[in-house]
């Protein structure tokens, strides 16, 4: 994950700079984050938060949440940005918060530089509290890129594409059911079609076993 840190705190500030809105111009994104934000409990957790613009937007719809991302140069942004939300420096895989501590977590193409049997979908079930929500956004597909330019920058970067029905299996056998899921085709600026799984961690307690 070294050189994927190295390559966000390089492009951190014109990230931020060319990407300033959580959903501009994606109403069906929004409506999503929309829904999860109404289902879900507090803390959200926003899993590789990036320059904060989720996690913002999060506040915006009246939830508690707060941001982790491996980017320091990221993370500076997103403080400078949105100095009123709390961000964090830390690796998706391996996360510094208590079991069953968030209330929601969305994870929001912060999976796209690994492949889809690295996604850290225990980690994930992990921190998510029993009933609660964990919003994922992905790119839909099944391919693998080298990205060398990117916002302007000399980047070294894989990008994966992941398979819905893969993804749907790999987090409900770590422990989540599938809620509602969402394709949809690319928008300007994107190079193919998008993913978005709502799910929910299975609680026992209210007999929500499979």
């Amino acid at each position: 994950m070294t050189m994927t840190s190295a390559s966000y705190d390089l492009v951190a500030a014109d990230y931020a700079r060319l990407i300033p809105d959580a959903h501009d111009g994606r109403p069906l994104d929004a409506a999503i984050m929309r829904a999860f934000a109404e289902l879900a409990g507090d803390p959200i957790g926003d899993l590789g938060c990036g320059t904060g613009r989720i996690t913002q937007h999060l506040h915006e719809l009246g939830k508690e949440a707060f941001g982790v991302d491996l980017s320091e140069g990221m993370l500076t942004q997103a403080r400078e940005l949105y100095p009123h939300l709390t961000f964090t420096q830390g690796d998706i895989t391996k996360l510094d918060l208590e079991d069953d501590s968030l209330g929601g977590a969305v994870v929001w193409y912060s999976t796209v530089h690994m492949p889809a049997e690295s996604v850290p979908w225990q980690e994930f079930h992990r921190v998510v509290e029993p009933g609660g929500y964990l919003l994922h956004a992905f790119k839909l597909g099944d391919q693998k890129r080298h990205l060398t330019h990117a916002y302007g920058h000399d980047v070294d970067l894989e990008v994966y594409w992941h398979d819905i029905d893969e993804t749907v299996r790999n987090a409900t056998e770590a422990g989540f059911n599938e809620v509602a899921r969402l394709q949809r085709q690319k928008g300007v600026g994107e190079a193919g079609p998008q993913a978005f799984l709502l799910f929910c961690k299975r609680n026992p307690a209210a007999g929500q076993t499979s």
